[in-house]
């Protein structure tokens, strides 16, 4: 009945693709058009935007022109700052999902380049340095950013200098009016930077989809942003505890709640609220520490909420686009993870790992560059745990799976539930006997899956790290079958492992892949590396000659849920929408109809009301959208179940033992070499002779000192260009760490 419905389906499909494709080939300028047109306003909307905020400290009569001119409608001065500083962030956003929806990136034919080139986004310039593996584009984002903190600063002292000396107060009262100015001025260079902080880590976020930064790489940059405006929040608290201190009002001051003006001790809390969050993500403590930094960032609610009554609403507008944005993803996501999800097999392998394999619906897109975030609630309610999906969108419709390596106590915990079902001990232990209830959050990644890109790849992995590569290497495998669009024909896989029996995780490709048949079609090359073991053991054999695993199936009442941001661009563009003027809707409500008729004037109350409205327009409006989104997702699955179609094992993929005459599994193009590790700069120069002049990307995914090496080695190989057919290398980098 499956086969039936998609056949029914695939018709209507055709038709319609044919009808774009006829109005395309008639008009052949209207798209590209179109498409540049969109591109055009967004980067001149940024390009406004950026500059607003960089000059804003020279421009400020600019500014107070702006606002005298706009201040007349019903929301007032706030509502002025809010069109001039977040308003943007917003109109780019809504231009963002028209461009994703009438563009996917999908046509890797037309982005392939015709000549090597490097790119500024994948030439490593910086490796080793507190900042990790920088790009030459990550580099030049972090140059401007400290040239704009130096410049602004250095114009802000002489302002102040300027300003206080035409004065004639004592020096000692000068010092700490300096004090104080040097403190606002921190202050409104931290609130600046806070609008880039909040970006970064919406996960589902159409900003991050537009310029392709998975959520995974955005991570870092709000490590940067976190680490620079805690440092300006700071001294700017500083400044002016020093100089209350010095005057001898410092509990006074420090307690002042005042109606009209900053509202001091909202901001006293903020601060504290944020040094909290700040301490406890610093590397040493995360690493020892993640629970303890996992809770404590949730004080995030504290902050932004006592920073708004601190400042007030008009001051609070400046970055309250940047927050919303974030709202918008926070609550959807908690939608999402709401669901509990079929389980549809669950084993452990014999190298230490387990294989979740999860229901989810066919219209739930996703590549093989994905990561989803998993929930166990017999483990922990709290607990969200990023994976790397481990199988390719192509290995079915109706699950995705992933690879989990057992380190800790929460995935050691989830071994013993697997391993030990259905006789698990009933006498009172821990865990619970027989049960696994998931929830999942996600998928999140690349909005273009650049592995398809490159005619010429190598993947490097460290242990566990092989596991988005057995999606990439089954994703490359199925469409070379299938005769689906993928650029790839090289591929060089280097994976080091600690000892042998890890080498079993390779099998996980040829049970999606049906034992593929790639030999004439795919030049694929694995070097294995097996650096604590000298010869192998006698169990290798042992363990490569089954793909069988035990498994479980736990039901728990649905598929993964569709209401995630990198969705139906449809629903999340309506959602952000009809949020978005709700929220406006709602402040000018409140604006006309309760703080001017009943004159409210004190500041924090109004900053509060303002962020009051920023959730009930996320909630209330954007609820709605959620609930008819989740409506229509729950009718089209009943659809699917009337048609015969059982979604938890219909497409699931049993391992295959036995192959073909003439086709090739993966351990026939493996070579293992035991008691040493990899020579990087052999195998990438052995790899760039062989393809002469080509692009070539290089995918890493391990821990950070992996990265540094293969970083170095991309940065070496692309000096040496000048050599004749010479290859460039284009360095991509999968983290462990989110």
């Amino acid at each position: 009945m499956a086969q039936n419905n998609n056949s029914q389906e695939e018709p209507l499909l055709l038709s319609g693709s044919s009808r774009s494709a006829n109005f395309s080939e008639k008009s052949p300028w209207l798209p590209s058009l179109a498409k540049w047109t969109l591109k055009f306003l967004m980067w001149v909307i940024l390009i406004i935007w950026v500059c607003a905020i960089f000059f804003y400290c020279i421009g400020r009569e600019v500014l107070q022109k702006w606002v005298t001119a706009t201040q007349g409608t019903i929301f007032g001065i706030t509502g002025s700052i809010f069109l001039g500083f977040s308003a943007p962030i917003l109109i780019i956003a809504f231009l963002a999902f028209i461009y994703v929806s009438a563009f996917p990136g999908d046509d890797f034919e037309k982005k392939k380049s015709k000549f090597p080139r490097f790119r500024l986004w994948t030439f490593p310039v910086l490796v080793d340095g507190p900042f990790g593996v920088v790009s030459a584009a990550e580099f030049i984002g972090i140059v401007l950013f400290i040239v704009y903190i130096l410049w602004t600063m250095t114009y802000y002292t002489v302002e102040n200098t300027e300003l206080l000396s035409k004065f004639p107060i004592p020096s000692k009262e000068k010092s700490y009016l300096m004090l104080e100015l040097t403190g606002l001025r921190l202050g409104s260079i931290g609130l600046f930077c806070m609008i880039f902080l909040f970006l970064p880590v919406a996960r589902g976020s159409i900003l991050l989809r537009l310029i392709d930064i998975p959520f995974e790489h955005a991570t870092r940059y709000h490590v940067w942003l976190g680490h620079l405006t805690m440092f300006l929040f700071t001294l700017h608290g500083l400044s002016y505890m020093i100089s209350w201190d010095l005057q001898g009002i410092f509990l006074e001051k420090m307690l002042e709640w005042k109606d009209i003006g900053v509202a001091n001790l909202p901001g006293v809390i903020s601060l504290l609220a944020g040094l909290l969050m700040w301490v406890t993500s610093l590397h040493p403590v995360r690493k020892k520490q993640f629970e303890l930094f996992f809770y404590t960032h949730q004080l995030y609610v504290i902050f932004v909420v006592f920073l708004a009554l601190h400042v007030g609403d008009f001051i609070f507008s400046i970055g309250a686009g940047a927050v919303f944005l974030f709202m918008l993803d926070r609550f959807l996501r908690f939608c999402q993870s709401r669901t509990k999800v079929d389980l549809v097999s669950a084993s452990c392998r014999p190298c230490g790992t387990v294989e979740l394999t999860f229901s989810k619906p066919a219209n739930l897109h996703y590549n093989a560059l994905s990561f989803i975030f998993v929930q166990v609630r017999e483990l922990s309610w709290l607990q969200w745990h990023p994976f790397s999906v481990s199988s390719s969108p192509l290995d079915g419709r109706h699950h995705i799976s992933v690879l989990i390596k057992v380190l800790g106590s929460w995935t050691g915990k989830l071994r013993d539930i697997i391993t030990n079902y259905p006789n698990q001990s009933k006498d009172g232990s821990d865990l619970p006997p027989g049960k696994i209830t998931a929830s999942l959050e996600g998928p999140y990644g690349h909005e273009s899956p650049y592995h398809l890109m490159y005619e010429n790849l190598i993947l490097v992995a460290g242990g566990i790290g092989i596991s988005p590569f057995l999606a990439i290497l089954s994703d490359i495998i199925h469409r070379v079958q299938e005769e689906k669009p993928c650029l790839p024909k090289n591929i060089l896989v280097i994976w080091a492992v600690k000892k042998s029996h890890e080498l079993s995780l390779l099998s996980a490709v040829d049970a999606q892949s049906s034992c593929p048949s790639f030999s004439e079609r795919l030049d694929l090359d694995i070097q294995t590396f097996v650096t604590q073991q000298s010869e192998p053991s006698l169990e290798e054999g042992k363990i490569e000659q089954t793909l069988s695993f035990p498994s479980i199936f736990m039901k728990n009442g649905s598929r993964m849920s569709c209401l995630v941001g990198t969705g139906n661009n449809l629903f999340a563009g309506l959602y952000v929408v009809i949020s978005t003027l709700g929220f406006i809707a709602l402040f000018g409500f409140v604006q006309v109809y309760y703080i001017e008729k009943f004159g409210i004037y004190q500041w924090w109350y109004r900053g509060l009301l303002f962020t009051a409205c920023m959730v009930a327009g996320v909630v209330f409006f954007g609820g709605i959208v959620v609930i008819l989104w989740h409506f229509i997702e729950e009718r089209r699955a009943k659809m699917e179940n009337w048609g015969g179609c059982d979604e938890t094992t219909d497409d699931v993929v049993e391992p295959v033992l036995n192959c073909e005459m003439g086709q090739r599994d993966l351990a026939s193009v493996q070579t293992v070499h035991y008691g040493r590790r990899p020579n990087f700069e052999e195998l990438f120069t052995t790899f760039s002779d062989k393809v002469g002049s080509a692009d070539i990307g290089v995918l890493v995914c391990g821990p950070p000192g992996l990265q540094g090496s293969l970083a170095k080695e991309c940065r070496s190989q692309n000096l040496k260009r000048g050599r004749k057919n010479h290859a460039i290398f284009h360095f991509h980098s999968h983290s462990f760490d989110l």
